[in-house]
């Protein structure tokens, strides 16, 4: 398995609200500016999708690809991994919740990702750095503007 990068970010809301923006994958293409369709294709308990497919468009990666999630610590983490994809080989990630105490969570983002086409791996890591940055800051920027 890939190197895995983490990422953490303070969001105005509790964990509820993040994860009602993380589990609304409808809505992504709306705030995740690489994401251009996202449909889920296999519901779980409590209406959360626990497969989702993608169509993303990050300039030079393009891919669509399908996760498959773990909600089975909602709304506190939920993790994922994937099943198919066609630029991807592997893909694992999560969101970890905690409260910061005054109304506010933090919200750490862990990811790694194993592509079909060679990269070296300061590239690569660059690269997760890179889109880890960006979802954090559209995540936060969605929930607070709610």
């Amino acid at each position: 398995m890939a190197e895995q990068s983490t990422q953490s970010i303070v969001i105005n809301a509790d964990a509820e609200v993040i994860m009602s923006v993380i589990s609304d994958f409808a809505s992504y293409p709306q705030w995740a500016g690489s994401i251009k369709k996202c449909e889920p294709v296999q519901d779980g308990a409590d209406d959360l999708a626990t497969q989702v497919a993608f169509t993303m468009d990050a300039g030079l990666i393009k891919d669509q690809y399908t996760l498959e999630y773990d909600w089975s610590d909602y709304p506190n983490s939920v993790s994922w991994h994937l099943i198919s994809g066609q630029m991807q080989k592997s893909q694992q990630g999560s969101y970890a919740l905690s409260a910061v105490g005054d109304g506010t969570t933090k919200t750490t983002y862990t990811l790694a990702v194993d592509l079909a086409i060679p990269m070296l791996g300061m590239m690569k890591r660059k690269a997760e750095k890179v889109i880890m940055d960006t979802a954090l800051k559209e995540l936060k920027r969605r929930v607070e503007s709610l």
